[in-house]
This record gives structure tokens, C-alpha cells and sequence, in this order.
């Protein structure tokens, strides 16, 4: 259900702003984009996992108050990571 360490790295240096750049809201996004995804399959499988599901929805919400940062703070950049992570808004 997590993210491999590799497939962290590469969400960091696709979504960076920087070289050093490892936390920023559009890393946090993505990163938390690939659980949220993850978490759906398990629960695809596993429909009566419901501690898995409070976990997810609480993962949403975290993500929508980060894009709802974003979109406040700098709207292209929430434009283009909505486009790339294949979100709506």
C-alpha cells in the first residue's frame, strides 16, 4: 500500500521546483496523488477494510486542503499539476 523508495524519488524530481527542492506542496501533492491511488486498489480488493478506507479519506482531504493552497498561493502551477497528475478541480 506504500510507495517504493524509488518511485518516491521519482515524483521528487519530476514535481521539484528545485534541485534541492524535496517538500514543496506540488512533491507533497504527487506523492500523496500515488498513495491515494495505491489505497484504492488495496481497497478494490479488500471492500470491508474500513480502517484502510478512514485512511484514505483522511489522505483526500489533506490533499484537497494542499491543492486548495496551491490554488491561492500560485495558480499556474495548480494548473499544470492538476493536468499532469490527471486530476479534476
Amino acid at each position: 500500500m506504500s510507495i517504493s523508495s524509488e518511485r518516491k524519488k521519482e515524483l521528487v524530481r519530476q514535481f521539484q521546483l528545485n534541485e534541492k527542492d524535496t517538500g514543496s506542496s506540488e512533491v507533497q501533492i504527487a506523492i500523496m496523488t500515488e498513495r491515494i491511488q495505491n489505497l484504492t486498489e488495496h481497497l478494490r480488493k479488500h471492500p470491508h477494510d474500513f480502517t484502510t478506507r478512514r485512511g484514505l479519506f483522511k489522505l483526500i482531504g489533506k490533499r484537497r486542503r494542499l491543492l486548495n493552497y496551491l490554488q491561492t498561493e500560485n495558480l499556474d502551477s495548480y494548473r499544470r499539476l492538476i493536468k499532469a497528475l490527471g486530476l479534476r478541480y
